[in-house]
């Protein structure tokens, strides 16, 4: 699939190869490179996903990196809930009516 100038894309950048990590971390971590996925603007004339190319990233900022994806969506989350924090407010309610105080919206 060719890709156009100007497409929206996603890029994956490696910020440093596993040697290059610093000693502290832990063992499982030192094996891998640091990644960063970016997404901006195809700078390149042209291009196919698995090409390195150029990006510009809406602040204007230019990456270079591997074509991974075109029209990627944002996708994130905060995983999976967590029962025991999801008690935690319940728990503290009566505590904030004691004292007179109005409950979070």
């Amino acid at each position: 699939m060719e890709i156009k100038k100007g497409a929206w894309v996603q890029i994956l950048y490696i910020v440093l190869n596993p040697e290059e990590r610093a000693s502290h971390l832990p063992e499982d971590t030192k094996k891998v490179p640091f990644e960063v996925r970016i997404k901006g603007f195809l700078e390149d004339e042209e291009a196919e996903i698995g090409d390195i190319v150029t990006i510009k990233t809406p602040i204007g900022r230019l990456v270079k990196g591997k074509l991974e994806k075109v029209n990627p969506k944002y996708e994130h989350n905060f995983g999976e809930p967590i029962p025991e924090l999801l008690k935690v407010n319940k728990d503290k309610l009566p505590l904030s009516e004691d004292r007179g105080e109005k409950p979070p919206a």
